[in-house]
């Protein structure tokens, strides 16, 4: 007979069996999920490193064959696995594949052959270019030795330009009027000296400008005396230098230098020859020097169009009537009927209703042209100038480089010239450039080409300067601050016509001075002016000679 509390003991019983088994099919699982976990984990691991190889050592794909395995005698190489005879992995293999992988297989061995051959080929060439360069390197270092010893190809032609050079400047100076005289026509081809000291030049060529005795006020001119003066001292005072074999006990400065003379022969060069006090009361050093002009060398070639480039002449005018009739008369005959064929527009006329002012006449009417950048011609009512002058003028003048600042003849009083009015010729007969005729205008700026552009970057005229004279230098010397090149030249083809200048009493003390100057200057030359001031002398003279040949007379 069973109780009835038999059950529960078997539950008690079975209770932990079930747990037992529970833990152990759990524990199973488990670890087969480690396991299984694992198991993938090394596979992809496995594909990664075997996608690595594949894409590593895969044929490039420009190759013949990329994308396909390489055949194998015998058999086939697959994906999955190595190759074995008889196509392990995959099919077998009939003749007609093999007959397929053995033509690929000998293309390319074909494109390899292909490839050496042409390596082989360049290498060839290579071989033969070096050797022919060596060759030509031996030759040039044969030619190095046997004309200059060591040194490089560079060195030589340096050496060979340096002793041309060399040569050329000894043959200068063999040329030159150094050593010995040289047989001259005439006493008017003889080039003169000028004679300076440290402060002051002594010169004959003079102009109306100059002084024949005055301070080198040019900075080029200043340099080269101060050199050649430095270079004195320098071979008096280091041996063996200027043909001194003994150190001299002596030191020489400036102070001990004397005087020099210069004389420049303009294809040749300058001889300078100084004088020093010496070391005894009454001797003195000499010393020779040459400074020799080297050859002539191109700087630029260029071709300049100027069919195309007008000028804006711009004119000042306060009264003076029949002086701008003469001008436009000129004006008609160069501008319109010669050069104007292809470059006269019109002309404007613009009407100031003010004190007269040069400067503010030529300052308005450059700024009242609107048609661009135009060359400005500056010019006065008294000037002649010919369609020659025109094309200098464009020649001369570019836009943010240089500006040209011609020195007009500029004509003497014509009734001292020929003697009266009644002898004058026409204004065409009259320009001859010749002494007794007239001078070059070198004091004078008002002529002037430049382009409107930079007039302007420039600052214009000086508006405020009122009546005759001062504009024109105030805007010169803008120019000579500048970094533009300052074209200063004598013409041939502008002419300042004579007129009677009158100074009015109202200028200021400078401007008066300056205006009285050029009054004198204009009148007539040197001998003209003395032959009216000694003319009483001279028409007594002439009446005693008259006397004579009279009384000579039976």
């Amino acid at each position: 007979m069973v109780r009835r509390d038999a059950p529960t003991f078997l539950n008690c019983v079975i209770l932990p069996t079930l747990l037992l088994r529970l833990s152990a099919v759990m524990l199973r699982r488990g670890l087969l999920a480690w396991l299984s976990r694992v198991g993938v984990l090394l596979v992809v691991v496995c594909c990664c490193l075997s996608l690595l190889y594949v894409i590593t050592c895969s044929p490039h794909a420009d190759e013949p064959m990329a994308g396909q395995p390489l055949p194998r005698a015998g058999g086939m190489a697959m994906p999955g696995g190595p190759s074995r005879p008889g196509g392990v992995g995959g099919a077998p293999i009939g003749p007609a594949g093999r007959e397929g992988f053995q033509a690929l297989l000998q293309e390319r061995e074909e494109q390899h052959r292909q490839h050496i051959a042409s390596l082989k080929k360049q290498i060839a060439q290579l071989k033969e270019a070096l050797q022919e360069r060596s060759e030509q390197l031996k030759g040039m270092q044969d030619s190095v030795e046997k004309t200059a010893g060591k040194g490089t190809v560079g060195d030589v032609a340096d050496d060979h330009s340096h002793s041309d050079l060399q040569e050329f400047l000894r043959s200068q100076l063999s040329r030159a009027e150094v050593h010995s005289g040289v047989r001259l026509p005439s006493e008017y081809a003889v080039v003169p000296f000028e004679s300076f000291t440290l402060q002051r030049v002594y010169q004959l060529e003079m102009g109306l400008t100059r002084h024949p005795e005055e301070k080198p006020v040019r900075k080029d001119r200043r340099d080269e005396l101060g050199e050649v003066v430095e270079s004195a001292l320098h071979a008096l005072n280091v041996p063996n230098q200027g043909g001194d074999q003994a150190k001299a006990s002596k030191v020489y400065t400036p102070s001990d230098f004397i005087e020099g003379i210069a004389r420049a022969e303009k294809d040749k060069g300058t001889l300078y020859e100084l004088t020093f006090h010496g070391e005894q009361k009454q001797e003195f050093r000499r010393l020779l020097l040459f400074r020799p002009f080297g050859p002539l060398m191109k700087v630029k070639s260029e071709l300049v169009e100027t069919a195309n480039m007008p000028i804006n002449i711009v004119l000042p005018l306060s009264q003076r009537a029949d002086k701008f009739k003469q001008f436009m008369h000129n004006f008609r005959e160069v501008c319109v009927k010669q050069d104007g064929e292809l470059n006269f527009r019109n002309f404007t006329l613009i009407q100031l209703n003010e004190e007269f002012s040069r400067g503010r006449g030529l300052d308005v009417g450059a700024r009242a042209w609107k048609g661009g950048n135009v060359l400005l011609f500056f010019c006065d009512v008294d000037i002649f100038f010919t369609a020659d002058f025109l094309d200098t003028c464009r020649l001369n003048a570019q836009p943010g480089k240089k500006v040209f600042y011609p020195v007009l003849f500029s004509q003497y009083n014509p009734a001292v010239i020929y003697g009266s009015h009644d002898h004058i010729p026409p204004v065409e007969q009259q320009l001859i450039i010749k002494k007794d005729t007239g001078f070059w205008r070198d004091f004078g700026f008002g002529m002037t080409c430049q382009y409107r552009s930079d007039f302007i970057n420039i600052g214009g005229f000086d508006v405020d300067i009122k009546g005759w004279g001062g504009e024109d230098v105030h805007l010169y010397r803008k120019y000579l601050h500048s970094n533009l090149l300052v074209v200063r030249a004598p013409s041939r083809s502008l002419f300042h016509l004579w007129h009677e200048k009158r100074c009015a009493d109202g200028l200021p003390l400078d401007q008066y001075k300056m205006c009285m100057q050029s009054k004198a200057m204009n009148e007539a030359s040197h001998g003209q002016l003395g032959m009216l001031l000694f003319r009483h002398e001279i028409e007594a003279h002439l009446r005693k000679q008259k006397q004579r040949s009279r009384a000579k007379k039976p």
